[in-house]
């Protein structure tokens, strides 16, 4: 039986709470064509995923996982809400699920081809060596750990961590990943190849349109426009003025 830490039974009962307002500001139509266009094509850029083993950790609604059946991966969602995976069941029934802790996923060794983690590891504090930890013992040698964090030292987590403290739709133990001291943590055991700061105005407009308590309707109107915006200016943007981190790690081993 798995025991959760008091960290991680704040999160569960959170997105058990909610699962189907996250499932419809973070599956819509604009929604998806921001993943895939700014976070889902730089985060598996060079990898073969076509009848791969794929874990889809903390995988929410399955934001992910339509972009990696369409190129072929044998996906398994995981996460730790029984609300989510439901939502996750009905959406992709074609995929193995499993509703249990990144920290402790009963896995075996050298399982899964590649594991992608989108904005999970940031809801882990104080745990967040221990996922990757988790991660890399799942994965195969030479699998791919692919993520997308909020990364500490930039200036949008300056003012997240001021919104964090005020906004409900936040638990006490989220904040930004320090991405920089994980891999020296890990640095005997990935391979960093990859590293993409990315995220401006589509990125807090059309992506987290739950948090501004954007209505739906209007995100049709704004989002053509910002998703304009992003890519003009993306390629500007460095740790300082980025959202978010892309990452892709290879883990050592033949």
């Amino acid at each position: 039986m798995t025991i959760y830490s008091d960290e991680e039974k704040t999160q569960k009962e959170h997105f058990d709470n909610i699962a189907d307002n996250y499932e419809r500001h973070y599956s819509d139509h604009w929604s998806q064509v921001y993943r895939h266009r700014f976070l889902n094509k730089p985060m598996f850029a060079g990898i073969d995923l076509c009848g791969k083993k794929v874990l889809d950790a903390i995988c929410g609604n399955g934001e992910t996982t339509g972009f990696l059946l369409k190129n072929g991966a044998q996906v398994t969602g995981l996460d730790i809400s029984s609300g989510t995976i439901k939502n996750y069941q009905d959406k992709w029934p074609q995929c193995e699920t499993k509703c249990a802790s990144i920290l402790e996923t009963c896995f075996a060794d050298n399982h899964f081809d590649c594991v992608v983690v989108v904005g999970g590891l940031h809801h882990l504090h104080p745990y967040v060596s221990d996922a990757v930890a988790e991660i890399h013992r799942i994965l195969k040698p030479g699998g791919y750990f692919c993520f997308v964090e909020p990364h500490k030292g930039s200036l949008p987590d300056n003012i997240r961590q001021l919104w964090y403290k005020r906004d409900k739709l936040f638990a006490s133990n989220e904040e930004a990943v320090d991405v920089e001291g994980l891999k020296e943590n890990f640095s005997d055991k990935f391979n960093f190849r990859k590293q993409k700061f990315v995220g401006n105005l589509a990125y807090i407009f059309v992506l987290n349109s739950m948090i501004l308590r954007m209505p739906l309707q209007f995100k049709k109107i704004y989002a053509p426009i910002l998703l304009v915006v992003e890519a003009l200016f993306g390629w500007m943007q460095g740790r300082t003025l980025s959202c978010v981190v892309v990452g892709q790690w290879k883990k050592l081993g033949s």
